[in-house]
Order: C-alpha cells, then sequence, then structure tokens
C-alpha cells in the first residue's frame, strides 16, 4: 500500500488487515483492493476522523461516547476502484438505522419506475420472487407487490425491518452474503429477480455478496444493482456522499471485474438522476458483457476514471470547495443574517464536520423523518427540528444539505420563498439560489 504522507500520516502500522478499536467499535484497515485483490492502494482525499454519519445524538450527555473514525479515500492502482480502507463493524453502522426510504417523494417516484422496468423487462408474473437485499422499509417491495409479483425483503436494520413487515412485506433481518444466499434459496427458492438498491457499495466484500446473489437467483433470472455512479461524484465534486457506510465509489469497469468472479456478465446499464447520479447495473449468469457495457468500460478509460491523478484532482477540488463554502457562510453571517439548514441526511454530517459548520454557524437544521427529528447531528451537534420551523422562525437562508432533493425541497418550501427565504446549494460550488 503506499499513500501521500500528507493525506494519511499514520499508514505504518498498515502492514496487514489487523483490527481497531474506538470505545466500543471495532474497526479494522483493509489493505488490499475490493475488486482485483491488488495492494496498490493510495489516498487522494483526507475528510478527516469523522462520527459515523447516522450516528445521531438524543441529547448532551452522549457527546463523552462519540467516537470518530478516519474517513480517507483511495485509489486501486491496479483496477481504479475507488474505495475507503477504513471499516467499521456493521453491526455499528446497520443494526439500528435512522434512514427510511420512503420519506422521499422523489424516491417514491422512482421506485415505482423502478419495479415497473424490472418487471417488463423480465416478464414477471405473480408466480416469481423478487428478493431486495436491504430493503429497508419495504417501499419498493410494495411496489413490486402492486403489480402481483411475489416479493421477500433482506434488512439487517431491525428496526427498520420491523417497519416493512407492519406494511405487510416479508423480511428477514440478516446480513447478505453468499450463504445466506443459499440458504435463501433453499427456503423460498430461486428468484427471478434481485434487486439490490445502494447496498453494493455498503459491504466489505462485494464479491461475496455478488456471489450469494448468483446462488439466488434462477437461470434466466437477473440482479439489479443500483450504486452512485463515480462518474457524477467526480464532475459534480460530490465529496459529501463519502461516509464510513459507503466504502466504495463505484464506475463499471470495477463491477464488471467484481461480477466476473460471481460467475456474472453486465447484460445492461441504465444512467439514473437519482441521488446525485446513479447507475442501474443489471448482472446475468455469463461471461460476456454486453456492447453497451464495454463501451462504457472504454469511455471510463478515455476519460481516466480509474487514473489515481483524476481522482488526486477530485481531493484538491474538495478542500477548494469547503473554503469557498466558509467563506460564502461566514460573509453572510457577517451582514447579519441568520442561517439554518435543511435535511438531516448523511452525506450532510460528512460536510458539515470536514467544513468545521457547527450551531455556530447553523442553530437548527430540519428534517421531515421522525427517526431524525429531536437528535443531534453527529459530530457538529445541530439539533433537528421539524420542516415546520422554517416558516416558524424564518431564517434568510437555507443551506440545503440534502441536495440531491433540491428541486422537491425548494418547492415544498414555496411559502419560504415568497416570504423572503434564500436557498444555498453547497455542490458542486456554493451558491444562492
Amino acid at each position: 500500500m503506499t499513500s501521500d504522507p500528507q493525506v494519511r500520516s499514520s499508514l505504518a502500522f498498515a502492514s496487514l488487515d489487523r483490527p481497531r478499536t474506538s470505545g466500543a467499535v471495532m474497526h479494522r484497515l483493509r489493505t488490499r483492493c475490493r475488486a482485483c485483490d491488488g495492494t496498490a492502494l493510495r489516498a487522494f482525499l483526507s475528510l478527516g476522523p469523522q462520527p459515523l454519519a447516522n450516528a445521531f445524538l438524543s441529547g448532551e450527555a452522549e457527546f463523552g461516547d462519540e467516537r470518530f473514525f478516519p474517513l480517507d479515500v483511495y485509489c486501486c492502482d491496479g483496477c481504479g476502484l475507488v474505495q475507503l480502507l477504513d471499516v467499521i463493524d456493521p453491526e455499528a453502522l446497520f443494526g439500528h438505522y435512522l434512514y427510511v426510504s420512503g420519506v422521499s417523494e422523489t424516491m417514491a417516484a422512482h421506485f415505482r419506475g423502478y419495479a415497473w422496468s424490472v418487471t417488463e423487462t423480465l416478464s414477471l408474473s405473480p408466480a416469481d420472487l423478487v428478493v431486495e437485499i436491504a430493503s429497508n422499509d419495504g417501499s419498493l417491495l410494495a411496489c413490486f407487490a402492486e403489480l402481483g409479483v411475489r416479493t421477500l425483503g433482506v434488512e439487517p436494520a431491525r428496526n427498520i425491518a420491523a417497519m416493512a413487515r407492519a406494511r405487510g412485506i416479508d423480511t428477514v433481518s440478516r446480513f447478505f452474503d453468499y450463504q445466506v444466499g443459499r440458504e435463501l434459496a433453499a427456503a423460498y427458492g430461486t428468484a427471478r429477480a434481485v434487486v439490490a438498491n445502494n447496498v453494493l457499495a455498503h459491504v466489505d466484500d462485494p464479491r461475496s455478496f455478488l456471489a450469494g446473489c448468483a446462488q439466488l437467483i434462477a437461470d434466466d433470472g437477473q440482479i439489479v444493482v443500483e450504486v452512485p455512479y463515480a462518474a457524477d461524484l467526480l464532475a459534480r465534486c460530490e465529496y459529501d456522499t463519502i461516509y464510513h457506510e459507503h466504502l466504495c465509489y463505484f464506475t463499471v469497469g470495477p463491477l464488471a471485474r467484481i461480477g466476473e468472479s460471481a460467475g456474472l456478465a453486465i447484460a445492461r446499464v441504465d444512467r439514473m438522476p437519482v441521488h446525485g447520479g446513479t447507475i442501474r447495473v443489471w448482472f446475468r449468469k455469463g461471461s460476456e458483457h454486453a456492447p453497451g457495457a464495454q463501451s462504457m468500460m472504454q469511455e471510463e478509460r478515455d476519460a481516466r476514471l480509474t487514473d489515481f491523478a483524476t481522482w488526486a484532482d477530485f481531493g484538491r477540488a474538495a478542500a477548494a470547495n469547503r473554503e469557498a463554502l466558509r467563506s460564502l457562510l461566514q460573509g453572510l453571517r457577517e451582514d447579519g443574517r441568520c442561517i439554518a439548514a435543511y435535511g438531516a441526511p448523511a452525506k450532510g454530517n460528512t460536510l458539515l464536520n470536514y467544513c468545521g459548520i457547527d450551531t455556530s454557524w447553523l442553530p437548527f437544521t430540519v428534517d421531515r423523518s421522525p427517526l431524525k427529528v429531536g437528535k443531534l447531528t453527529p459530530g457538529m451537534h445541530i439539533p433537528v427540528r421539524p420542516v415546520d420551523t422554517v416558516l416558524e422562525r424564518q431564517p434568510d437562508y437555507l443551506l440545503i444539505l440534502a441536495w440531491n432533493f433540491a428541486e422537491e425541497i425548494m418547492a415544498q418550501q414555496a411559502a419560504y420563498r415568497e416570504a423572503g427565504g434564500r436557498f444555498i446549494l453547497p455542490l458542486p460550488s456554493p451558491r444562492v439560489v
């Protein structure tokens, strides 16, 4: 493993995968690439010691127990996969979860289209089974059920799995891997479709994950994976989407390599606008990637998306964005303006902690999720209030932390804007809208 010493000065101990502890939470430093098993891994960005992005606090009594972990990003010289090497115990990250996928109107519409596309493409019937890995509150599977398709969810967060069961979605609370795939196939039969929506980037061993999916699908079935697209992360300087849950930042090339290890080939790739830019990758059993997928891989090579130098430039762009955002907010503060925030997403906590924006800058943020309202954001300890607080307090500016839903948020907050409120979007460059 190699690294810029200015990015990570503590790599001297990292000669092998070794466990590390921080309080009661175990984490370890990985030394091999998740796609190609190579060891030529170079750091290009350090976002500093950060708390877990979804570890919201209930009050000041919990401040002393808060734990911070390195948030450093690496590029593999062998295959170009962008990834984190600090691996946090999955139980600490996902055993009790606060993200609920069904809250956003944007995501509800996305799920309806997603279910329809898979059902139409695979000609699914009521006898067919669709399994979703990391099924959250069952919002996507509910759309399949409405189309008359049999469903099964796999969701390790016990509190969220209970929500899915309450809406009638059969859900198994387990972390998914190769062995679980075999066991589910034996218990429920093979599936025509396995969908994995924003989860492959979360797992430390994506090869075992896809191999488990391959065990679960029928010979004529497909695995449909959605992941944020690293090309969009790069183009839009989306450094805030980097946090400990997201271990990988995928382009098509490394995904193809991981699929090959599980006996899978890419049948199709769709680009989607959600989450700041996503790819929907369709895997089937086989060894020959579709021409469209091969074309995308060549485009990625031409754009140098697998080159360390490209990502080193991204690291410098993230640092420049931090300074620009702080300068914009500081100027407004000096003018006596009141600034609050909208949203309490995980990405917002990366941004707040990296930029050092605490309650002296933002007295509160608001969110629609009842699981977050009344909590304090990790690290910066900004109170999360109900959305009604915006009109009650009428701050001069709202920093939209959930910028991937900016259009939806600004439409919902028309009364705030009509009363003179303005919005700030932090990325790709800070600006008032």
